[in-house]
C-alpha cells in the first residue's frame, strides 16, 4: 500500500519540473522555483507496511520504519484546558518594521488576559534550533520551514504562537500557512515603508548593507514580497505610526472576533 505525501525541501536550483505522482508510483518529482529562498515541493512516495502486529509503519524522506502515535488527549482537550484556541500569528515585514516589538506587546496583552502565548522570534530561534543555518538562499528557506513546523506544534498544543520573522517570500509564507488547518494561520503584515525602517535601523544593518558590507539584505539588494491577502495589515499612516500596544490591540480584536480567545 502506498500513499503520496507532500514535503518541503529547500534548494538553490532554478528551473522547474512537473510533479508526477500516483497512488502506485514510487517516483520522486519536484518543482523548484525561480526565487531566492523558495521551497522546493517534493512529492515523496510514503511506503506503508505492516509489522508483525499489524501496525502501519511508514518511510518519509530519510526517515524509515516510523509510525504516527495518537494520544488520548486531543487538541480540543488542551484548548478546553487553556480556555483558548491554538493558532499561529505570523508577523512579517522588513527589518526595523517593529515585528519583534509588536510580538512582545501582543504576548504581554494576551498574558494580561490570562491567555497563553509564545513568541518565536527570528533572531532568537537562530541562537539555538537554527544556529547551524546561514543567510544563504537555501538556509533562509530552511529557517522559515523549521519555524513553521515548530509554530504548528505550538498551535496543536493549544498555544497562541506568535512568529516574528522577516520571511520575505510569499511562497515560503504560503508553505507555512499550508501546514495548518484553514483559519489557524493569521498573517500580520507590518506595512512600514522602507525609508522609515531604514531611518530606525535599530541594529545598524541598513547602514552596513548600504556600505556593501552585507550582501542579500532584504529591502536593499534582495526583495521583500508584500502579502497579497494577509489577515491583518498594520500600516504607517500619514507620517505617523500606531504604538506597539495599539497594533497589538488590533490583533487582539481579530482574535476575539474569530473566537480564538475562548475554548
Amino acid at each position: 500500500m502506498q500513499a503520496i505525501q507532500l514535503q518541503w525541501a529547500s534548494s538553490p536550483k532554478l528551473g522547474a519540473e512537473k510533479i508526477e505522482t500516483s497512488s502506485s508510483c514510487s517516483k520522486l518529482g519536484f518543482v523548484s522555483f525561480k526565487r531566492r529562498g523558495s521551497f522546493v515541493v517534493k512529492a515523496m512516495a510514503v511506503n506503508l507496511s505492516s509489522d508483525k502486529n499489524g501496525s502501519l509503519l511508514s518511510s518519509i524522506g530519510n526517515s524509515t520504519n516510523i509510525q504516527w502515535h495518537q494520544c488520548s488527549v486531543k487538541k480540543e482537550d488542551r484548548e478546553n484546558l487553556l480556555k483558548q484556541k491554538g493558532c499561529v500569528i505570523w508577523i512579517t515585514g522588513l527589518s526595523g518594521s517593529g515585528k519583534s516589538t509588536v510580538a512582545c506587546a501582543l504576548s504581554g496583552s494576551l498574558y494580561s488576559r490570562g491567555k497563553l502565548a509564545y513568541v518565536l522570534d527570528g533572531d532568537n530561534v537562530r541562537h539555538g534550533l537554527n544556529s547551524d543555518l546561514s543567510f544563504k538562499a537555501e538556509d533562509r528557506a530552511e529557517n522559515i520551514r523549521r519555524i513553521g513546523e515548530v509554530a504548528k506544534l505550538f498551535a496543536d498544543a493549544g498555544v497562541i504562537c506568535i512568529a516574528s520573522v522577516i520571511s520575505p517570500y510569499r511562497r515560503d509564507r504560503d508553505a507555512c500557512r499550508a501546514l495548518l488547518p484553514a483559519g489557524e494561520f493569521i498573517e500580520v503584515f507590518m506595512d512600514i515603508p522602507l525609508d522609515v525602517c531604514e531611518a530606525r535601523d535599530p541594529k545598524g544593518l541598513y547602514k552596513l548593507a548600504r556600505a556593501g558590507k552585507i550582501k542579500g539584505f532584504t529591502g536593499i539588494d534582495d526583495p521583500y514580497e508584500s502579502p497579497l491577502n494577509c489577515e491583518i495589515a498594520l500600516k504607517h499612516k500619514g507620517g505617523e505610526c500606531m504604538s506597539p500596544c495599539e497594533m497589538a490591540e488590533e490583533v487582539i480584536s481579530y482574535l476575539e472576533e474569530k473566537g480564538f480567545l475562548q475554548a
